[in-house]
């Protein structure tokens, strides 16, 4: 199997691919490139960047941002932003509480109270990421997109992401608990929060609605037909391992990791002790990953002489990813590029 017949697309339902690994191996490169040629397929994709530190303006050479940005035919890239969120979220709750009454202003307060927590918490970038990806799958956004490509924080930030549905199964539960502590104070959030209310009948609905998003962002996660996992590595034991670490832990969470692609991969230039004796230990982490992911589909990129980046230079590291060619045509490529 090549590694371009990875990609499986359902008419009408978009695919999710999330790209991962351990810090610094190159995961926006395979991201940017990703989606450049998924685009170039004819596909109508985005990539999403879900790391705080964002590289993916710098990996395209132009401002994303926090929304949806055209980038070229087919192609839309963003950087998640929770602070604009939060802002954004803030904004709806100032509103409200202009034109609230004292009760009322209770609950507000509560509110904001509860924002400030989250805004401030480590996991506040899995939570946009999270809120993005629910909105996706139920139609919620302005656009629809063939592919949605993720561009993953380091492997712990990542995990906790695709771990979010049963955190968001025990989050609902605990706002219920915190209803019952509110009191006439949780009529006022009913608007905002909507099974915060009293009408216990609507309160059931609404909770079941909510569970029953959750559970439709677990199962597509889960569904190998519309979310996969590529993970990117580079030919050193830390990589090796902590990837290995990260897939056992996808699997515990049922994602389908189905791609490893090795990025950074040298040349013999014989000429060069240095280089030769980089070269002779890659050979042998390249053993190890073909052994230890021996069940996986693995293709290889060269280490490039200059950093990629711009359209260009991401369509010839794109080549590398999806298009076919032997051990030979890497090591010349690197050389040459």
């Amino acid at each position: 199997m090549a590694f371009k017949d990875l990609f499986t697309f359902n008419k009408d339902e978009t695919t999710f691919v999330f790209v991962g690994g351990k810090g610094g191996v190159g995961k926006t490169s395979v991201s940017a490139s990703t989606g450049i040629w998924l685009a170039n397929q004819g596909k109508k994709t985005l990539i999403v960047s879900t790391d705080p530190a964002h590289s993916l303006s710098d990996s395209l050479e132009t401002y994303v941002g926090p929304y949806p940005k055209f980038i070229m035919e087919n192609l839309w890239a963003m950087e998640l932003d929770p602070d604009v969120a939060m802002e954004e979220k803030q904004r709806e709750l100032d509103a409200r509480k202009a034109s609230a009454d004292g009760e009322s202003m209770m609950g507000l307060d509560f509110l904001a109270d509860q924002m400030d927590l989250v805004s401030a918490s480590p996991g506040a970038d899995e939570t946009a990421a999270f809120e993005l990806f629910l909105k996706i799958i139920n139609n919620e956004t302005d656009d629809y997109y063939d592919v949605v490509v993720f561009d993953t924080a380091p492997t712990g930030h990542t995990l906790r992401l695709l771990s979010f549905p049963e955190v968001m199964e025990s989050w609902v539960g605990t706002m219920m608990k915190a209803k019952a502590k509110i009191g006439a104070a949780a009529n006022a959030l009913k608007n905002i929060i909507p099974f915060m209310g009293n009408d216990d009948a609507q309160t059931t609905q609404e909770l079941e609605e909510t569970k029953k998003q959750v559970e439709k962002a677990r199962k597509i996660l889960a569904d190998s037909e519309r979310s996969t996992f590529k993970m990117v590595v580079i030919p050193e034991e830390m990589s090796i391992y902590e990837s290995e670490r990260a897939m056992e832990a996808l699997d515990k969470h049922d994602m389908t990791t189905d791609g490893i692609i090795v990025n950074q991969v040298m040349p013999d230039i014989t000429d060069c002790d240095f280089c030769h004796s980089r070269f002779k230990l890659q050979q042998k982490r390249l053993a190890l990953i073909a052994q230890k992911f021996s069940d996986k589909e693995i293709t290889q990129v060269p280490l490039f002489k200059d950093e990629v980046k711009g359209i260009e230079k991401l369509t010839s590291f794109a080549d590398f990813l999806y298009e076919d060619k032997d051990n030979d045509e890497v090591e010349q490529k690197a050389i040459q590029l």
